[in-house]
This record gives C-alpha cells, structure tokens and sequence, in this order.
C-alpha cells in the first residue's frame, strides 16, 4: 500500500471516472438508438423472405428512423413475422393501411424496414396491429437479370459489328448506297426529278386554286340570286295566301272557286251534248254517205300502214 502514492491513486481514480463515464454515456447511446428510454409501441409485418435483414435493425418512415425490429421469427415455411417497437410520438402518422418493405440504407449499407405513409382517411395504426408488406427485391435476382441484359446487348453488339463491316464492304442495299458512286448519282438525279414534279404540281395547285375561287364567286352569286328568287316567290306566295291576285281569288276566294266548278260542269255536258249531236249527224240520211267514207278511207290506210310493216319485217328476215 506505500507504493500508492497520492498521484498514482488520483489518475487511477480519473481512469475509473472517464471509464464510467463513457459507460454511461455508451449504455444511454445505445438505449437511445434502441429506444429504451422511450415509450414505443409494437407493430408486425409477414414477409416471405426477409433478405438479410436481421433483429436491431431499424425501421424508417419518410425517411426518419422512428424504431427497430424487436424480433424476427418463422411462422411457417412460407412465411416470416418481423416484430417492430416504434416511437409512439410517430403513431398518429401511421395509418392502418400503411404497408412495410424491406429496403437499404445505402448501396451497400444495412438491410432496414421501411413504411409508407398510407391514405389519409385511413385510421390510425394502433398498438400490436399488423400491416401489410412488400416483398423485396433480391440482390440475385438483379444480378441475374443484369446478366440476361449483358447477355443479350452483347448479342446486338455482335450483330451490329457485323452489319457495320458489311455496309462498309459495300455489301447490302446500304452498303451498295454508301460505297457504290453510281447509285449515289442515280438517288441524286431521282431526288432532282422528284423535285421538278413537285414544282410542276405546286403550278397545278396554284391552277386549281384560282379555279376554285372563280368557282366559288359564281356560286356566291347564284346564291345571292337564288336568294332573291326565293324572297321573291314568298312574296307571292304570301300574296296568293292573303287571296291577292287570280291565283289567289281562285284559291282563297269560295264564290270564284264555285263558279269555276259551274263552268267546268257546263263545258263537260256541252261536249257531251256535241258528241250526242256528231252521233245523230252520222245516222242522218244527208251526212251518212260521208261518214261512211269517211271511215273506208281511215280503215285503208289502216291496213295499208299494217302491210308496209310486215314487208319490212320480211325484209329484215331475209337478209343474211
């Protein structure tokens, strides 16, 4: 005990005070970090594969750290329950159809949970309440993916070389339009034609434009007249409906209407009367000679006309 001094005892007794101290300071960073000095409460999400994430981990929402995994175990053989203490000072913006997903905290930095943020009429997420999940992307599968795709570029990369030496051989439509100078010349000349139609045809548009402007002024003006006609004929049609004018006496007009039906009557049992008289005139003893003759002459040239017809009809037959 003589050979502790009172230096020796003091900086012993500093080493064990800076000693407890970081011990303090380590247990309540690391409750901190753990949330063991804070109220939390506990949530579950069922994954089908976890992908490397382990128990300690820490749970994210809107990219804060609001609590870790407390557990993770094997319902069965398809299924594994990951168990998550979070902050309560975060519930409130938790919703019950919030959905957890396994992601990274950098390239290639520690497996974490992640949660969304869900909708806004959904109710708060409460304590012990399972949520939803997605599943993660696995690194392996990537990595085979990216294979496929490094695959299959260096397959066009291949062919592309090779179309690239055969148009510069001069091999190919392609190639024969790059190396062979004659074709050049013949797409140039074509290019040359094509351009000398095309301004033969904006001569033929500009024709037919001025065509169809002079045919749209004549039709304007048979529009204005036939406007005028029309204004016209409803003036006389309003004229005729108002008994204006003969026409419209006679449409709107009864008595003249009634009296034209009489004359009408009267000329119908005139005629009738005259054929009842050219009748008692062809029994009449002084005119009967000459109706009879009368008839004779129409009846021959009657019969006359029938048998022109017939030798004409008679010719057409024997005509080979």
């Amino acid at each position: 005990m003589e050979n502790y001094t009172p230096a020796f005892k003091a900086r012993l007794g500093l080493f064990i005070a800076v000693g407890l101290a970081i011990f303090v300071i380590t247990i309540f960073y690391i409750g901190k970090q753990q949330n063991l000095f804070n109220p939390v409460f506990k949530t579950t999400a069922n994954f089908y594969n976890v992908s490397g994430l382990q128990v300690g981990n820490n749970v994210r929402f809107s990219g804060i750290n609001v609590g870790i995994v407390d557990n993770i175990r094997i319902i069965n053989d398809s299924t594994v329950q990951v168990i998550m203490l979070i902050r309560k000072d975060v519930q409130e913006f938790i919703k019950a159809d919030s959905e957890a997903a396994i992601g990274s905290s950098g390239i290639i930095g520690d497996r974490i949970v992640i949660i969304n943020q869900g909708s806004n009429s959904a109710a708060i997420i409460l304590d012990g309440q399972h949520i939803g999940s997605i599943e993660p992307v696995e690194t392996d599968a990537i990595v085979a993916s990216l294979q496929v795709t490094a695959s299959s570029a260096e397959i066009i990369t291949k062919q592309l070389a090779e179309i690239m030496v055969n148009v510069n051989s001069g091999q190919g439509m392609l190639g024969r339009l790059i190396q062979d100078s004659t074709i050049a010349e013949n797409v140039n000349q074509t290019i040359a034609n094509f351009k000398k139609s095309s301004e033969g045809f904006d001569e033929t548009i500009e024709v037919t434009k001025e065509n169809v402007f002079e045919f749209m002024e004549k039709l304007q003006l048979t529009a204005a007249k036939t406007e005028i006609a029309s204004n016209a004929l409803g003036e006389i049609m309003v004229r005729i409906n108002s008994g204006e004018g003969t026409l419209g006496m006679l449409i709107q007009d009864t008595v003249v209407a009634y009296n034209l039906s009489e004359t009408m009557i009267n000329l119908k049992q005139s005629s009738q009367g005259l054929n009842e008289n050219m009748e008692a005139l062809k029994h009449n003893l002084f005119f009967r000679r000459y109706f009879r003759k009368e008839a004779e002459r129409i009846e021959n040239e009657r019969l006359e006309q029938e048998k022109r017809e017939y030798e004409m009809e008679e010719e057409k037959i024997t005509i080979p």
